[in-house]
């Protein structure tokens, strides 16, 4: 795991200029075959936590899973990591808002975007709607969130909101929570209830 860390901080510093040479040494060292691209770090934390759950060891199979910064950082990953760069096989989620910027730089790619799956509104909203507005409520109750989750409500900008939305909106009010909960919320999914988007995702891996 820790190689492959390395392995994700080279394409990082790649990324954002730096030279590829120790990215490409890694990847051929370790036996990279998949890059897995994500818009941000609470999607990894999600994906990392349902691959353990399912008893994947996704570094040993080649498959290293990418924290972008954003999706209009698709057409760079994917230029660097797949036909053009790398060669490796491309898979990722991205949001329905999103997917414009994800076809445009994989078509630039020449990638398949048959690996790529879409969540509705981004992934934490898949996970309250998998889970149930209750039981995430009752998650943020045993983390210790449950004064900020109340103080949350009561400011006047998120009243008369569905509950699903508020809570999506709470989940990105403090630096480290969304990565926190992408976590726990797939932790805590039951048999069944993994959302289409991450459940094909893994499938495809």
């Amino acid at each position: 795991m820790a190689d492959m860390r390395a392995f994700r901080d080279e394409v990082s510093g790649w990324a954002a200029g730096g030279a590829g040479g120790p990215a490409s040494e890694l990847a051929e060292r370790l036996g990279v075959r998949t890059a897995v691209l994500l818009e941000g770090p609470s999607d990894l934390a999600a994906v990392e936590t349902l691959a353990a759950r399912r008893g994947r060891d996704l570094a040993a199979e080649g498959v290293c899973v990418v924290s972008m910064g954003g999706a209009m950082s698709v057409g760079r990953y994917a230029e660097l990591l797949g036909p053009p760069g790398l060669g490796l096989r491309l898979a990722g989620l991205c949001d329905e808002r999103e997917q414009r910027f994800y076809d445009r730089g994989l078509e630039r790619a020449r990638a398949s975007r048959r690996d790529f799956f879409v969540c509705v509104t981004d992934l934490e909203d898949e996970l309250v709607r998998a889970l149930g507005t209750s039981r995430v409520e009752e998650i943020a109750r045993t983390e210790g969130d449950l004064r900020a989750w109340q103080t949350f409500l009561h400011q006047p900008a998120h009243h008369g909101r569905p509950r699903q939305q508020q809570l999506r909106r709470f989940l990105g009010t403090k630096k480290g929570r969304k990565i926190r909960y992408g976590r726990l919320l797939v932790e805590a999914l039951g048999p069944g209830q993994t959302p289409a988007p991450l459940d094909g995702l893994l499938t495809s891996l």
